[in-house]
């Protein structure tokens, strides 16, 4: 981890803190193709001599799988393979399809998009809200917060500690705000590597698995969770609404990347 923070002095602006992971770059440490897959099932049940069940399509993107390869490929000291393309069937296809399914970290992952994209979330935090904890029954989160109080207050201090602590952090987007479950693919999955803090303007520094070898980040401020926070990213894609700190576990890549 590289942590810089110059001093402030009267009359000048705020210090910046600035964090990275060591050596990590999405042009280097990232895969070097597009999040765009052929269609083929995530998973394949089979019921030996009765039949085979697909579920899923990896057409509609391994994001998650993607940014947990690309921590875990981290954490074991490898850099992803040169290919320009997605992987066709073997090994590293196999372990980025497992490792999609694992973000989803059973249905924690969908039940918290599901939860921030309510329509119900009000744009302010309600001044009655914070006398009311949130209810947790196993991955639901029963709460009255503002996705900005969620963001600043509930989810940026995860994100921080990870990265303080030199390790990758998973973000999910929210990217739509409705009540259909059917709308969960519009959502996204990235890995932020680092981010500068300058006041209380904050900038996430973020592996999009959309924009290969490419520097994304994500902007907020982080002073008044009572207040609208809202990000901004840097990327044309349609607006981020809300992020949250994604459930992560280590894997060990090398039998699907020995190099």
């Amino acid at each position: 981890m590289r942590r810089d923070g110059p001093a402030t002095t009267a009359g000048h602006a705020p210090s910046m803190t600035s964090v990275r992971l060591p050596g990590f770059s999405p042009a280097t440490s990232g895969f070097h193709f597009t999040n765009f897959w052929p269609k083929g099932p995530l998973k394949v049940i089979s019921i030996p001599g009765v039949a085979s069940l697909d579920i899923g399509d990896v057409s509609n993107g391994l994001c998650g799988g993607m940014s947990f390869t690309v921590a875990d490929l981290f954490h074991a000291g490898k850099t992803p393979p040169s290919d320009q393309s997605p992987f066709g069937p073997g090994a590293p296809y196999d372990y980025i399809r497992q490792r999609q399914i694992d973000s989803f970290a059973g249905i924690a992952l969908p039940v918290r998009f599901l939860e921030l994209m309510d329509p119900s979330r009000p744009a302010r935090e309600p001044f009655w809200a914070r006398w009311i904890p949130p209810i947790r029954i196993g991955s639901l989160v029963i709460d009255h917060n503002s996705r900005s109080w969620v963001m600043v207050h509930d989810e940026w201090p995860g994100i921080q500690a990870d990265l303080d602590a030199g390790r990758p952090a998973m973000l999910g987007l929210v990217r739509v705000v409705d009540t259909n479950a059917n709308l969960l693919g519009h959502n996204h999955q990235v890995l932020a590597y680092g981010y500068d803090l300058e006041g209380t303007a904050l900038t996430l520094r973020i592996y999009d698995p959309n924009y290969p070898n490419t520097e994304v980040t994500l902007s907020i401020d982080v002073g008044d969770p009572n207040g609208t926070a809202a990000p901004t990213y840097s990327t044309n894609d349609p607006a981020t609404i809300c992020f949250f700190h994604a459930p992560y576990g280590r894997s060990d890549p090398t039998a699907a990347f020995p190099a």
